[in-house]
């Protein structure tokens, strides 16, 4: 796939990732997306820029197609309960 194709496919890609504040590090992935797509880094900010880079690696190697889901999340929320 030419450069320009795949950018221009990601770039029209809008997704709600999630991000996960651990003891060592944030991890970050897609809400909804089936497969195995993470990102990692010392701070919000390079989970983020992590997982984007992981999502559009995954395009580019697998086409935009990998990512589409019968059911996309459309929201993401976090809940805590006492069990």
């Amino acid at each position: 796939m030419p450069l320009e194709a795949a950018a221009a496919a990601w770039q029209l890609c809008h997704m709600k990732i999630i991000i996960e504040k651990h003891a060592e590090g944030y991890v970050g992935y897609p809400a909804g997306v089936q497969g195995v797509i993470v990102g990692q880094g010392n701070t919000f900010e390079e989970a983020l820029r992590d997982v984007q880079s992981a999502i559009r690696f995954h395009i580019e190697t697998f086409g935009r197609e990998a990512l589409e889901s019968e059911s996309p999340a459309l929201d993401a929320f976090v809940a805590e309960a006492t069990l």
